[in-house]
Formats: structure tokens, sequence, C-alpha cells
């Protein structure tokens, strides 16, 4: 775990400490020799990993559809490709951990990629998401040196797909009442999952990330319609209602069941993974709809 140093009384030996944690360090830290696998490396978190990973000088291959040799999580004849001279893998499963046969998936391509060589796998996973556990102990069952990182809703959600549309056309109607999310940014995700990939303080551990506050998507709206000038409204809608909606847009029904997580109140609290790697708070959400302003995401002229 990355921890800021607290013993800083100075001594004698001060030099001698320094040099003596400098090595330790060292030895904690896995160097930048394999290449490490982004399976959706052009996806929300998978994009920043790929980026940081890259600044650091670690070689990376994007896992994707698109990719060069492709990864598809519905065709195994693609994992193995994808998986030559990997010794690190970052783990994310579109739709989501949640759906049907995720953790069938998850388990086989961890045991495919430890037979291939590679011998670090950290797995996003969700907190509350009874389902995704299976995955995690497929997972963790496969021999590798893992990690997992629960996380909370993203932040991106609201300027990256998913709820995109709904902030420029300035009402989000989503079967959540009244309930509250703990929404976290993916920029700390992937901080987060970088040090996970690179330290071997990290191994064996699962952390539990969300952002510094709990929001109501009430709280949202009013967050988006001060950022962006203009009135964002919340409409709640009853779910059957929703998963009518969703079938109106090709969208798989059980998207649906991901907001019981929400309903039920399991994750209305604040957890502290992201400080407890980094050293750090985490990502306010207005910081985030500040800087998506910016950029001109959510201008009405844009859609």
């Amino acid at each position: 775990m990355t921890k800021t140093t607290k013993n800083e009384n100075a001594n004698d030996n001060a030099n001698d400490n320094a040099n003596d944690n400098a090595n330790d360090n060292a030895a904690r830290t896995t160097g930048a020799g394999g290449i490490t696998l982004v399976i959706g490396g052009t996806g929300k978190t998978g994009r920043q990993v790929a980026e940081r990973l890259t600044a650091q000088g670690r070689p990376v291959r994007v896992g994707s559809r698109r990719g060069e040799p492709a990864f598809d999580w519905n065709d195994s004849a693609t994992w193995l490709p994808a998986l030559e001279d990997v010794d690190r893998v970052y783990v994310t499963y579109y739709p989501d951990l949640a759906f049907p046969g995720a953790a069938v998936q998850v388990t086989a391509f961890a045991e495919a990629a430890v037979a291939a060589g590679a011998r670090r796998l950290v797995l996003l996973s969700g907190r509350g998401e009874e389902a995704a556990r299976r995955s995690e102990e497929g997972l963790k069952a496969s021999g590798a040196d893992w990690t997992i990182v629960r996380s909370s809703w993203f932040n991106q959600n609201f300027d990256q797909s998913f709820f995109l549309d709904s902030v420029r056309t300035g009402e989000i109607v989503l079967p959540t009442a009244d309930a509250v999310e703990a929404f976290v940014d993916t920029g700390d995700i992937a901080d987060v999952v970088v040090a996970a990939l690179t330290d071997d303080r990290h191994i064996g551990r699962t952390y539990e990330l969300s952002g510094p506050r709990l929001l109501s998507f009430e709280d949202v709206a009013a967050e988006l319609s001060k950022v962006t000038g203009r009135e964002i409204t919340y409409a709640p809608i009853p779910m059957e209602d929703y998963r009518a909606v969703l079938r109106e847009n090709g969208l798989p029904e059980e998207f649906a069941e991901l907001f019981t997580l929400i309903l039920d109140g399991r994750n209305a609290h604040l957890v502290n993974g992201v400080e407890e790697v980094l050293g750090r708070p985490p990502r306010d959400f207005s910081d985030f709809a500040r800087e998506a302003a910016a950029t001109g995401v959510w201008d009405v002229r844009a859609v």
C-alpha cells in the first residue's frame, strides 16, 4: 500500500534510512519489462491507464476488438494472441461483471492469462455488486498476483456516453428516486490501477473507491446546471418504464438492474480506497463538471 511518509525525525541515521527505503521501494516496484495488456484500452478507465503506463515508458497493448491483435470477450480464440509477451493485465469487462456469463468468461480468461505467462492481474469490479464477486473469486483462483479495484459510478458517465445525451437535452430521466451515490472520477481509478499494476505492495489487496461526497441525481443536475449555465433537471421514473426505454434504444434490460445498487442504499457511504492507495483525497464531482463543461461537450449546439 502506498502511503505518505510520516516518520521524518532527523537523526544520525537519516541518510542510511533514506537509502534503505529507496532500495526497499525498488525491490517492491515491478519493472517495465513485459507488455501490459489493457482490456478496454479505449474506454473510460482503460484509455487513461494506457496513457499513464506509456508515459512511464512501459510497453502497452490495447485490448479491443479493433486492436492489433484484436481482443473480444466473446471470442476466446482472440485471447492468446493478445496475451503474447504480456506479463500483466488490466481486466475490465463489458458490459458489466453483474451480467449473466461474466464470471465464466473472466475466470477462463484469468486461467488462460496465467498459463500464457501473465503474472499480475488487476480487475475493475463494482462496489456492492454481489454478482461481480464470482468474477473476483475466479480471477483470484487463477494463481495470479491479483488486485481488485471496486468502483462507484463514474463521474464520466455524464460526459462520455451513457448520460451524455440526457445532459445535452436538459433532462436526466432515471429510476433512482432520491437515492444517493458516491460518484468517483475515472482519473482516480486510473491512478489506483496503475499503482496496482506496477507496485508489488498492492498484490492481494481489494480496494473500494468512491468520490469525496454523496450526491443524489438531483444534486448532480444542480451541479451540471451551474457549470453549463442552463437548466438541467432530474426526472425519476418507475423501473419498468426505464426498462422500456432501454428496449426502445436496443440496450440490454440488465442495465436496469444496476440501479438497484443505488436504490437499496448499499453504496450510500464513502470509502477511502483512493486516499489509501494514492495518499491524496479523491477528485470532487464539481471539479469534474467544471472541467468537462469547459470542453463544450454539453453545449446544446453539440447535439
